[in-house]
C-alpha cells in the first residue's frame, strides 16, 4: 500500500451553515481517509448473501445466491486471510490503508464472519428449507425417511457410495493423512474392544458423487437426503467390530496466496507448476466443524495441523453451501429467473466476412450478456482464423475457460499459415492449470505463445487482426472489460469495443509489441496501459475536472468498476470533491474510499449493484468541461482503480470516440446511479443501506431496452428493404 505519513487529524465544527462547509485538511495517513479493504469486502459478500434471503428472486436462485456466499468466502479465507496469516507468521506487519496490523485485521474480520456464519445457516434453515417444502423440495434428515426409503438409500450407498470411500486411520502404522484444501470429512473416534486407547480415523465426504441424494418420491414431491448423513449414518460398514465413539464432520481451508518468487520469465511455466504442487499441501489457515464437536478430536485435528483457537469455526449449518448446486439446477423453470436469449447485433447478424466491413463502417460497443458475446467478439475471431485475407492474429487470455472456441480459433488460424500470437497469462489465481494446459496446446499447433511481462500479470482484454485488403494492410481490434470466456459471458455485464479506427488500432498494434518484445514505449495516442501512462492519466484527468468546478464550468466524474483501493486516486478524488466536481461511483465490491464525509467528500457517492448478473464492466466518464453531457470523455477496459491494476499489471483502457457509443455509455451510466432496485449505498462509515424497493432492477431494465432496440432495428431494416 502507498499509505503517506503526516500529522494527526483536525476536528470540525458540527454547527450547521448555510456557507459552503469548510475544507479540513486531511492528513494522507489518517484512518479515517479510508476504510478496510477486508471488512469492505466482507460486506460485498453480506449483499450477496442479502440476495438468498430476498424473497423477490426467484426461490432456486436464492439458493444459488446462498451458495455464491459460500464460495466467496473460501476464495477470501484462502487469498486475503491466507496472505495475513503469512505476514503474522513471518513477523511482517505492514499496515493496511485503515492503520490496521495484519494480526488486528485478523481479529476483525473473525468479528465479522462469525454473525454472517450465522446469518447463512439462518437464510437455509428458516427462510430456504421452508420456501422449498412448500415448493415439494424437501431436504430431509435420516430420522424422517420411512423404512422403504432407508432401504432404497441403502442400497443406493452400497451400489455407488461405498465402494469409492476410503476410511483413514491414524496409528503408528499409519501417518496422519492428507486433507485437501476445501474437502468435507467425517472425523471419527474409534476405540478397539480390547483396548482403551482412542483412534482417529478420517472418512473424505467424495466430490466425485452428488453431495444431495434423491430418495424415491411422489410426483410434485422431491426428497433429498445428504451424502455425508448418508455415510455417517453407515459408517459401521466401514469400522466393522471397531465402537465408533463419536463423528465430527469436518473441512479445511487451505492457503492459496503464492511466496513464490516468480520474476523468471525463462522459469515461469515451471514455477507455476511447482506452485500449483504445493499449493495441495499449502498451511491450514480455517478448520470448519458442526456443532458440539468431540473436544478429543478437535484438540487432536488442532495438534496434527498446528492451528490455534482462532482458526476454528463451529458452524451453526452446512459446512458447505456450494454442495447445494443439486438443488439451485433442478429444472423447475417457475422457480428461476426467466430465460433471457441475448440479442444478435444487426450488423452482425449475417455470416462470413461481411463483420469486417460491419467494423469498418462504424464501432460497434457490445453490451453483455444483454447482446450476444458469441455473435459478435467470438464471431470476429472464428471468422478472422478462417478468412484467407487474415495475415495475423494477436490475443491476450486471462480466464478463457475450457474447450474454448478461441483457442479452437487460434489453432486453427495457425494450421493454416498465418501469424498467431497469444499471451497467456499463467497467474490468473485458480485457472493457472488450465491455463498451463491450453498455452501448451497452443504451442504444439504452432501458436506463438508468450507469458507477458516479466513481474507483471497480463490483464489486458485485448485483441488484434491484421487483414490485407485492397488499399494495403488494415488492422481491426477487440477491447474489452472482461474475459475471452464464453461461459462467464452469459452473466458477467461486460462492455467491448469492436473498432477498425486507426487511432485506436495503431496504438493496439503498438501495445502488442510492448507484450511480446522488449517495447519501452511510455506514450500511447489514445490508450490508457497501466503500468505505462494509465495511473498518470486518471489522476491527471480527475485534477483537470477539479479545475473545471474551480472555474464554473460543468465538472462531472463517473465511474463504474469493481474494486476501488488506491490511495492517491482516491486522494485526488477527495480533492475534486471539495473543489466542487460531482463524482458517482458504481463499485460492486469493496472500496476503500469514504463518501459523504463532511468537509472531505460530501460530493462523492457510491453505489453497489448486486443481482441476477455479476456487474463486471469497467467504464469511465469526465465531462471535461462539455456544455453537452455527451461531449464529455468515456472510457472503457480491465483495470479496476485498484494499486495492483494501476501499477502491478499490464492493463488496457480506450477512449470511446464515436458520439453514439458515448450516447449509449451515458445512459448506461445514468440508469446504475437511478437503479432502485439491486443497488446499495455506500454510508461514510463503510456500511451500505438499500437505496429502493422497486420490484423491476436494471438487469431486468436492460435486457427489456436491448430486445425492443433490437426489434426497432430490424422492423427498420426490414423497411428499408422493402422500399
Amino acid at each position: 500500500m502507498n499509505t503517506p505519513k503526516v500529522a494527526s487529524q483536525k476536528r470540525t465544527s458540527k454547527k450547521k451553515s448555510s456557507r459552503k462547509p469548510k475544507v479540513v485538511e486531511h492528513p494522507l495517513s489518517s484512518e479515517s481517509l479510508f476504510s478496510s479493504r477486508e471488512i469492505g469486502w466482507l460486506n460485498f459478500n453480506r449483499r450477496v448473501l442479502a440476495e438468498a434471503e430476498d424473497v423477490r428472486n426467484p426461490l432456486l436462485e436464492r439458493v444459488k445466491f446462498l451458495s455464491i456466499s459460500g464460495s466467496n468466502l473460501d476464495e477470501f479465507f484462502m487469498k486475503r486471510v491466507g496472505g495475513l496469516k503469512r505476514h503474522v507468521a513471518y513477523g511482517i506487519s505492514p499496515r493496511s490503508a485503515d492503520g490496521k496490523t495484519p494480526l488486528a485485521q485478523l481479529q476483525e474480520i473473525r468479528q465479522v464472519v462469525n454473525p454472517m456464519l450465522l446469518d447463512q445457516a439462518n437464510c437455509f434453515k428458516k427462510l430456504l428449507k421452508p420456501a422449498l417444502e412448500k415448493e415439494g423440495i424437501h431436504l430431509v434428515n435420516w430420522k424422517d425417511l420411512s423404512d422403504k426409503e432407508i432401504e432404497t438409500i441403502k442400497k443406493y450407498y452400497i451400489r455407488n457410495v461405498f465402494p469409492v470411500l476410503t476410511p483413514l486411520s491414524v496409528d503408528p502404522g499409519h501417518p496422519f493423512p492428507f486433507i485437501s484444501n476445501l474437502s468435507i470429512s467425517l472425523g471419527v473416534t474409534l476405540k478397539h474392544p480390547h483396548s482403551e486407547d482412542k483412534l482417529f480415523a478420517r472418512v473424505k465426504i467424495p466430490k466425485v458423487l452428488p453431495q444431495w441424494i434423491p430418495v424415491e418420491g411422489t410426483p410434485g414431491n422431491l426428497r433429498f437426503v445428504s451424502l455425508l448423513e448418508l455415510i455417517k449414518e453407515n459408517l459401521d460398514d466401514l469400522f466393522p467390530a471397531m465402537q465408533v465413539l463419536n463423528v465430527m464432520p469436518f473441512r479445511l481451508t487451505r492457503n492459496a496466496d503464492s511466496d513464490q518468487d516468480q520474476e523468471d520469465a525463462e522459469d515461469l511455466l515451471e514455477a507455476i507448476e511447482e506452485e500449483l504442487r504445493q499449493r495441495r499441501f499449502a498451511e491450514v489457515v480455517r478448520l470448519e466443524h458442526g456443532p458440539h464437536p468431540d473436544p478429543w478430536m478437535l484438540k487432536f485435528l488442532m495438534d496434527e495441523l498446528e492451528l490455534n483457537e482462532e482458526d476454528i469455526y463451529e458452524l451453526p449449518g452446512l459446512l458447505d453451501y456450494t454442495d447445494l448446486s443439486t438443488i439451485s439446477d433442478l429444472n423447475i423453470a417457475k422457480l428461476k429467473f426467466e430465460p433471457y436469449l441475448p440479442v444478435v447485433p444487426l450488423a452482425f447478424a449475417e455470416e462470413g466476412t461481411g463483420i469486417f466491413n460491419a467494423i469498418k463502417m462504424n464501432d460497434h460497443l457490445i453490451h453483455n450478456p444483454y447482446e450476444s458475446f458469441a455473435a459478435s467478439v467470438e464471431k470476429f475471431i472464428r471468422i478472422a482464423s478462417e478468412d484467407p485475407k487474415v495475415l495475423a492474429i494477436k490475443m491476450t487470455l486471462y480466464r478463457t475457460g475450457d474447450n474454448s472456441p478461441f483457442i479452437k480459433a487460434m489453432i486453427r488460424a495457425a494450421e493454416q499459415g498465418k501469424q498467431v500470437v497469444c499471451l497467456v497469462e499463467l497467474k490468473a489465481r485458480f485457472d493457472e492449470e488450465r491455463n498451463i494446459y491450453w498455452a501448451t496446446e497452443l504451442e504444439n499447433a504452432g501458436v506463438h505463445v508468450v507469458y507477458g511481462v516479466v513481474g507483471l500479470k497480463t490483464h489486458a482484454k485485448t485483441a488484434l487482426v491484421v487483414r490485407q485488403e485492397q488499399e494495403g494492410l488494415k488492422c481491426y481490434c477487440h477491447i474489452g472489460t472482461g474475459n475471452y470466456n464464453v461461459a462467464t459471458s452469459r452473466f458477467y455485464t461486460d462492455l467491448g469495443l469492436l473498432t477498425a479506427n486507426e487511432e485506436i488500432t495503431s496504438d493496439v498494434v503498438e501495445f502488442f509489441h510492448y507484450l511480446t518484445g522488449r517495447s519501452l514505449k511510455t506514450s500511447y495516442n489514445n490508450l490508457l496501459v497501466a503500468p505505462v501512462n494509465m495511473f498518470t492519466r486518471f489522476k491527471a484527468m480527475i485534477e483537470r475536472e477539479a479545475e473545471h468546478a474551480k472555474a464554473g464550468r460543468p465538472a462531472h466524474i463517473m465511474a463504474k468498476f469493481n474494486n476501488f483501493e488506491e490511495n492517491d486516486i482516491a486522494v485526488a478524488l477527495y480533492a475534486a470533491s471539495q473543489k466542487g466536481v460531482d463524482i458517482d461511483m458504481v463499485v460492486r465490491g469493496f472500496c476503500c474510499l469514504r463518501p459523504g464525509v463532511t468537509g472531505m467528500s460530501e460530493k462523492i457517492r457510491v453505489v453497489s449493484i448486486i443481482g441476477r448478473f455479476l456487474e463486471h464492466s469497467r467504464l469511465f466518464y469526465f465531462r471535461n468541461g462539455a456544455k453537452d453531457p455527451i461531449d464529455g470523455e468515456f472510457y472503457l477496459g480491465s483495470a479496476d482503480w485498484m494499486y495492483r491494476n494501476l501499477h502491478a499489471r499490464v492493463e488496457a483502457i480506450v477512449p470511446i470516440l464515436d458520439r453514439s457509443l458515448k450516447e449509449k455509455c451515458y445512459e448506461l451510466l445514468s440508469l446504475c446511479m437511478k437503479e432502485q432496485r439491486q443497488s446499495w449505498q455506500m454510508n461514510s462509515d463503510g456500511s451500505y443501506s438499500r437505496k429502493g424497493s422497486q420490484d423491476v432492477g436494471i438487469h431486468q431494465t436492460l435486457m427489456q431496452m436491448a430486445k425492443a432496440k433490437a426489434t426497432l432495428h430490424e422492423e427498420a431494416h426490414h423497411q428499408g428493404d422493402h422500399d
